[in-house]
């Protein structure tokens, strides 16, 4: 039965709301804050500084003391290089998992599942080892490189990956890659030039989930990058409050708001297809 909203629901309503999103934009504006805040404390911070200035800025910009514009290159390059690889392995994988039927395919869908059921860094003992043996065979994939470092980050994001493009391809009828054939394209031809151009929505949400969780690990990138050339900017800014007794928290919020650009122009780059991508799907056998 249909029940009238009465002014009283509305405003709890719109007052929740406002509360969730007051909620989840304050640390935000904090930090912002802190960027431009004249002392380094956060002990006498205001959310509105009274004498705003942009020294932080120019100093991590322009300053050699810190290799930040080295950092945020270093979590581009990684972030970019790492989630164009993921998005071309996973269709790969599962087109083959939705298409074809072979002998071990609902064990290597299950297995896939299981292993991405144990967090990434349980492994790191044996990821640090694994690439400490590989250096001395592959210097340029050894520890301390961003090559074994992209290795890591791409077996971490295959598994579930994998599992939410098989998903969206499940819903495309088969029938549009048989006329394809019909037509003379080779299997191959019909997954680049019909199968592809459909699924870019989910496409562009694993690129941005992968670029998301890379560009912000700390972790593995604090275990596999050893020198300040090679670091990420989450490993980079931990040298600014490392320090208990001299920690530059208004120079590391700077350099967080800056870090938090390109995420925001990839983002804004595939938003329109994020939606589509995350909604439609389901997993089929």
């Amino acid at each position: 039965m249909y029940s009238r909203h009465t002014w009283v629901g509305s405003v709890l309503r719109h007052g929740l709301l406002l509360l969730a999103v007051a909620f989840a934009i304050f640390p935000f504006l904090w930090v912002v804050s802190a960027s431009f805040n004249v002392t380094e404390s956060m002990q006498f911070q205001q959310l509105i500084p009274p004498k705003p200035t942009l020294d932080h800025y120019k100093e991590l910009l322009t300053s050699g003391r810190y290799m930040y514009t080295t950092w945020l290159w270093n979590s581009v390059k990684v972030s970019l290089i790492t989630s164009t690889f993921v998005v071309a392995l996973t269709a790969l994988s599962a087109y083959s998992f939705s298409r074809f039927r072979f002998k071990g395919r609902r064990v290597g869908l299950l297995g896939l599942l299981l292993v991405q059921m144990f967090p990434q860094m349980l492994a790191i003992v044996s990821l640090y080892v694994l690439l400490l043996t590989m250096g001395d065979f592959f210097p340029f994939a050894g520890m301390n490189t961003h090559t074994g470092l992209i290795l890591i980050y791409l077996g971490g994001a295959m598994g579930f990956n994998t599992w939410l493009m098989k998903g969206y391809f499940d819903t495309i009828p088969r029938s549009l890659e048989e006329s394809a054939k019909v037509d003379g394209a080779t299997p191959f031809q019909a997954f680049t030039k019909i199968l592809l151009p459909l699924v870019r929505p989910i496409l562009a949400t694993i690129f941005v989930l992968t670029f998301i969780s890379i560009y912000s690990d700390f972790l593995i990138a604090s275990v596999v990058l050893q020198t300040a050339e090679q670091q990420t900017i989450p490993v980079g800014l931990r040298v600014l409050i490392s320090d208990q007794y001299g920690s530059r928290w208004a120079l590391f919020a700077a350099g967080a708001v800056i870090s938090a650009l390109p995420f925001l122009l990839v983002f804004i780059i595939a938003q329109k297809s994020l939606v589509s991508g995350l909604t439609r799907g389901g997993v089929k056998e």
